[in-house]
């Protein structure tokens, strides 16, 4: 892991491969480590680099009222700080909500967006009554013990027919959580509703889910692709929430076709 301080904070990060750059943004409750078999499928094309969010891994916790729109300017001064030009940036779950925002606030960052798994922030994709229920429960799941934490999350990240092996990894990256780094991940996609920026959006944009989602499921996938008019939704057969982890084949095959198929 390398380490460059953004501002106050310390970030930790991976970095592999050589050619055009392609920034990873994990999801909540997890870190970089997620991207294990993206770093190693993907880094024969690409300059691979995946972070560690404020709160996350190696990360520095994020201060107090930490949201959304900081998560992002820490992401545009950590790519200008390991100097990086015009990034393709692939973010998944809240990692996908990070991308939308990094858009919003710095639009010329990214060269192309992946949104995996993704939501217009949670307000902007769930009811009301879904985004207190989940931000209630998750506030209170970050005083728990770690491995009650990841017993209660698995089962809603993996399809059914996920391996024990697969399960117990995601189990590990878990049970590292920042207290600190959850609750500030959690406010954060509550208060998000980025179903503003989806129509402005004018760079070619790749929407990939798994069949099996249940946090991010396809209503929500057909709407940012409703709303994206640049973009392009896959499917990923058999997966789950975490497809990258899950399907690793179909998730690195079609980021390479998205990513190697278009030119400015």
């Amino acid at each position: 892991m390398e380490e460059v301080d953004v501002g106050h904070l310390r970030i930790g990060f991976e970095r592999r491969g050589t050619g055009p750059p392609l920034v990873l943004l994990h999801g909540g409750m997890s870190d970089s480590r997620e991207w294990r078999r993206q770093l190693e499928g993907l880094s024969g094309e690409f300059t691979v680099i995946a972070w560690d969010a404020p709160g996350c891994g190696t990360s520095s916790d994020p201060p107090e009222g930490f949201r959304l729109p900081d998560y992002a300017d820490c992401l545009a001064g950590f790519i200008d700080d390991i100097g990086v030009e015009r990034p393709d940036v692939l973010g998944i779950s809240f990692g996908g909500g990070l991308a939308l925002e990094l858009y919003r606030r710095h639009k010329d960052v990214p060269r192309r967006l992946v949104l995996v798994s993704a939501y217009a922030g949670w307000a902007g994709s769930l009811t009301p009554e879904q985004v207190s229920e989940r931000l209630r429960e998750g506030l209170k799941q970050s005083e728990w013990p770690p491995e009650k934490v990841a017993d209660k999350w698995i089962p809603t990240l993996f399809s059914a027919s996920a391996s024990g092996e697969l399960q117990g990894e995601m189990a590990a990256i878990i049970s590292d959580f920042h207290p600190a780094g959850m609750r500030a991940m959690l406010r954060s996609f509550a208060e998000a509703d980025l179903r503003d920026v989806l129509p402005l959006i004018d760079i070619p944009t790749l929407l990939l889910y798994g069949e099996h989602d249940e946090r991010s499921p396809m209503d929500v996938a057909r709407e940012l692709h409703s709303k994206i008019t640049t973009s392009t939704l896959v499917i990923i057969p058999g997966a789950g929430h975490m497809c990258n982890m899950e399907s690793p084949g179909a998730f690195d095959s079609e980021v390479r076709r998205f990513l190697s198929g278009i030119s400015d």
